[in-house]
């Protein structure tokens, strides 16, 4: 069974609470139901992190202990070189998602730092963004069987 990892960064805990007219009403927990569930109906072994300090993300991407990664940078897309060389020190695929549309927002979060570097970026279609991501992966595991 393949490995799905998803990493949640900084704040989004705060998910329901903090600014629900960008973010949504969803809570983190609600969101990681239904990854889980979308991961388990196809087929794959999934683990889901949520971090807020940047450290613990490049950790915990380091281990390489998955096969396919969906990370979702929150502020360290914008700023964080170290998420970055983590993802390229652990060659894996890895889908970059957004709740909110990064390229409508304010001028610095328009770039990322990471997203040169994945396979692809889900922006904007918030909780739905992790279930798309999670379905491509599903192919991806299907075809490298």
């Amino acid at each position: 069974m393949k490995k799905l990892l998803v990493i949640h960064g900084p704040n989004l805990h705060m998910l329901g609470k903090r600014e629900p007219g960008i973010y949504g009403a969803e809570t983190l927990n609600d969101i990681d139901v239904k990854i889980t569930k979308k991961a388990k109906d196809s087929g794959l072994d999934i683990e889901i992190q949520q971090y807020n300090s940047e450290g613990d993300i490049v950790e915990r991407i380091t281990r390489s202990d998955f096969d396919y990664l969906i990370i979702n940078p929150a502020a360290y897309t914008h700023t964080s070189v170290a998420v970055r060389d983590a993802l390229l020190s652990a060659p894996k695929r890895v889908i970059e998602v957004h709740l909110s549309n990064i390229y409508k927002r304010e001028d610095f979060r328009k770039k990322s730092l990471v997203s040169d570097i994945v396979e692809g970026v889900i922006s904007g279609f918030g909780a739905m963004g992790y279930i798309i991501a999670v379905d491509v992966i599903a192919q991806w595991a299907g075809n490298d069987s």
